[in-house]
């Protein structure tokens, strides 16, 4: 079986991510490519890379018209513009794996707080399925629509819930440091990501109010089953890709540095994607992957969790991959391993 594939919003990076790794794939075959451009441009002329690889143009093409063509979209809109076409894509037939922010939070005051946005679609947004396998996996079996996560909240989550779930660390005074590349503010210029601003300079961002804190706090609830707080702080660094997730918290009950990473392991033992390691992780380790790797360290009274993932891979398109495998039940690492 060939699944017929489309991707929204295809000029992006999480967009030329996702068109390599598909490329590879066995099961998929890339049919459609939009733009909301009109002079459909070839696929090598805004992805040179691809040039050879992949003969199709940019299109802005009616939903009829992808569901002509296709059986599975991977939307990448911008949020709202994404909720405003998946009902519809649904309603053709199609499945969705969308990589927006519109369908990761339950609370539609949730979102409309954090993305000052009215939600295009809220009726759905308490029953698509959160497309992070390593903790929610059996949702995204069969679904229609699945909500691919956040890249900060899947580095951070995966270094935390295991903890939580086995009530090794309080579910309060969470604290998560993370640093970026710049491919993660996307494509389009920006004054702060511009070479002369970026480059040679370190600077946080979004202190307090990124749209990231919420996703990873609904997370930590739902693996834990308890009311979690976390006071989330995101970075920018001068590299194209990767993110380091430093989360602080407290024991519950005395704890060694080993004790903490046995129970990581054990955790992730049947995880392909997800690695424990006794040393400290590195982004360039996991660049241009699929995988996690994470270690732990007791300092003082504090638990001291790393996360390193490749943002555009294991925290976009990577991990859309993963779904898109996982929803049709093929072997996850489908494509995602060498």
């Amino acid at each position: 079986m060939t699944i017929r594939v489309g991707i929204l919003g295809a000029t992006g990076y999480t967009a030329f991510e996702l068109a390599k790794i598909l490329l590879r794939h066995r099961g998929a075959k890339i049919t459609a490519l939009t733009t909301r451009q009109d002079d459909r441009p070839h696929v090598s002329s805004v992805h040179s890379s691809l040039t050879g690889r992949l003969d199709l143009h940019l299109e802005n093409l009616s939903l009829d018209e992808l569901a002509e063509r296709c059986d599975c979209i991977f939307g990448c809109l911008p949020h709202a513009a994404s909720a405003a076409v998946v009902p519809s894509l649904l309603e053709r037939g199609l499945k969705v794996v969308d990589l927006s922010a519109d369908y990761r939070l339950r609370d539609v005051a949730v979102y409309e707080k954090w993305y000052g946005e009215k939600h295009p679609d809220p009726a759905r947004l308490p029953n698509s399925a959160y497309g992070l396998p390593e903790l929610f996996r059996d949702p995204i079996r069969g679904a229609e629509l699945i909500a691919n996560p956040g890249c900060y909240p899947t580095a951070a989550t995966l270094a935390l819930a295991p903890l939580l779930k086995n009530g090794m660390i309080q579910p309060t005074d969470i604290l998560v440091d993370a640093k970026s590349g710049v491919s993660g503010a996307g494509r389009t210029p920006k004054l702060g990501t511009l070479y002369c601003e970026a480059n040679e300079s370190f600077s946080a961002y979004g202190v307090g109010t990124h749209r990231h804190m919420p996703e990873i706090e609904q997370n930590l609830e739902q693996a834990s089953g308890q009311k979690c707080s976390a006071i989330f702080t995101p970075h920018l660094v001068p590299m194209d890709r990767g993110i380091l997730s430093t989360c602080y918290a407290k024991p519950t009950a005395p704890v060694t540095t080993a004790e903490a990473i046995a129970a990581l392991r054990e955790f992730y033992a049947d995880e392909p994607f997800v690695q424990v390691i006794d040393g400290l992780p590195t982004t360039k380790s996991v660049s241009g992957t699929n995988y996690c790797h994470l270690t732990a360290r007791v300092v003082n009274d504090r638990i001291i969790v790393i996360s390193v993932i490749d943002n555009l891979i294991k925290g976009a398109s990577g991990a859309a991959v993963q779904n898109f495998n996982i929803m049709y039940d093929l072997a996850e690492t489908t494509a995602l391993v060498d």
